[in-house]
């Protein structure tokens, strides 16, 4: 779908942009959280899909608040008034008479302010993680210490800013050191440090919509994860104080909710808003999912220097690349100094990881692989699903010059000569269930492989000789004595 961006004037001259993306019979004003990108968010698969979704069954209508993404910027904290003014301001230029508003997180009470100030304009209200209040006072705030607890570690990654540190807290099952890498440039290009900390700041001091909740009289959806950050009270509050609101508690540890099952999350919103949940039409293979990670890379890069770092980085990955082709495995994508691809077969992954760890070992890295196999959601050149979340956990647990497995993987590869390490169960974070681990501790090389290896050393062999025989034959000849001549009758 396209999503061109346009700009709008609001309250104080602030230039608002916004897209309008799909046509469908009713508008959905998507009111963001904490940071947006109006540009950026479409660069990642899983947030394309989920807004892709969202704009089948409605006409979607996108913005970044002042002081974040492709708005202007703004000099002091905003206030909540000044930024409903700019949802109205939005809904102008996008020509929506009324609309649905889905208020995500920090877009909550945004959203509730609206509703409470302009119920004609409000078709139906979808608050998604969010809260009524940021206040510490007891009296108000439900989620009691866990709230507080919070806000302080909000306020920790704040002061960290560009590093994305703040998926520890939003999305913890995508919180791998590639998506870090991604996340930083998004924080960095959503928000200034500055920007950020005036951000929570101003939801501290000023973000109270409490009162308001009894005059809510539109449609209420409340939707909420068991995620870390925002406790389940705090949906719990918001749906016994506004009337006829229908409270739903989705399972999942991911406070955004374009991670995890991003696909359930926006099936609830579709049902509610048309009494009808459309299943998505299947893009799904059954794939062996392979990351790749150079251990210590940080480390190394700050004792070298950035031009040597990246001169081995580059050799890396074509060292990678190499062995993907010569076992069959298809790059999804490269994330810093790793790896992600897919394999028709386990066994093919396993030989390649295995072969990656020593082919680079004469750059003086190591590398850690995770493998496993369930079926994956193709999206574009991309891919997406429980399997591929499964195989970062994984990854992750794998030491230096380790390749570790799920379960899955080993039972498929029996009798194919791979010996494997028990290395127990784990509780994979963000993945449901506890999952059984192995190492792999051997691999046999194939007959055929075996045969392809040695025809290429014996080349190379022939290569050299032939080199050395034209720089000095007579030393050639007394260090092969009748051999050159046995090779040439050959």
């Amino acid at each position: 779908m396209s999503h061109e961006t346009k700009y709008v004037t609001s309250v104080g001259g602030v230039n608002i942009a916004y897209q309008v993306v799909g046509d469908g019979p009713f508008d959905l004003v998507f009111v963001p959280g904490f940071i947006s990108h109006l540009d950026l968010q479409w660069a990642d698969p899983r947030v394309a899909r989920f807004l892709n979704k969202l704009a089948s069954f409605s006409r979607l209508i996108l913005f970044d608040k002042r002081g974040t993404g492709l708005s202007d910027p703004v000099a002091g904290p905003p206030a909540l008034d000044d930024r409903m003014e700019d949802v109205h301001a939005v809904m102008d230029a996008a020509g929506s008479e009324s609309a649905a508003l889905f208020g995500l997180s920090e877009g909550g009470p945004m959203s509730v302010l609206f509703a409470a100030t302009y119920p004609e304009r409000t078709r139906a209200l979808v608050l998604c993680g969010t809260y009524a209040t940021m206040s510490d006072d007891p009296a108000k705030n439900p989620g009691g210490q866990a709230w507080v607890d919070a806000i302080g570690r909000v306020q920790t990654v704040v002061e960290h800013w560009g590093n994305g540190e703040t998926l520890s807290i939003f999305a913890p099952s995508v919180n791998t050191e590639r998506d870090r890498l991604a996340r930083g440039t998004f924080e960095r290009s959503a928000a200034s440090p500055q920007m950020a900390r005036m951000l929570v700041d101003s939801n501290l001091a000023a973000t109270d919509v409490s009162d308001l909740l009894p005059s809510i009289r539109v449609p209420t959806l409340v939707l909420h994860r068991a995620d870390e950050f925002i406790p389940v009270v705090c949906a719990e509050y918001l749906a016994d104080r506004i009337p006829g609101a229908k409270l739903v508690v989705l399972p999942g540890s991911d406070h955004i909710p374009f991670y995890g099952d991003g696909d359930g999350y926006a099936e609830e919103i579709e049902e509610f808003l048309t009494g009808v949940r459309h299943a998505p039409v299947s893009n799904r293979v059954l794939t062996t999912v392979m990351f790749t990670d150079i251990v210590g890379s940080t480390a190394r890069s700050a004792s070298v220097g950035d031009a040597e770092w990246a001169a081995v980085v580059a050799r890396h990955d074509e060292l990678v690349r190499a062995e993907l082709a010569r076992f069959g495995g298809r790059e999804v994508k490269t994330m810093g100094d790793g790896f992600l691809a897919t394999f028709d077969r386990p066994g093919q992954g396993i030989r390649c990881a295995n072969s990656i760890a020593e082919r680079v070992r004469p750059l003086r890295i190591q590398i850690r692989a995770g493998l496993h196999t369930g079926e994956c959601e193709l999206v574009g050149n991309d891919i997406s699903g429980m399997a591929v979340n499964i195989c970062a956990r994984i990854g992750t647990l794998a030491g230096a010059d380790e390749v570790l497995v799920s379960s899955t993987v080993k039972d498929l590869v029996a009798g194919s000569g791979v010996s494997f390490i028990d290395r127990g169960e784990h509780q994979l974070k963000g993945v449901p269930d506890r999952w059984h681990v192995y190492q792999v501790s051997a691999v046999a090389t194939p007959l055929s492989n075996q045969l392809v290896d040695d025809l290429r050393e014996l080349r190379a062999t022939d290569r050299v000789v032939a080199s050395a025989a034209r720089r000095s034959p007579r030393l050639v000849g007394r260090v092969l004595g009748g051999r050159g001549k046995s090779r040439r009758a050959d």
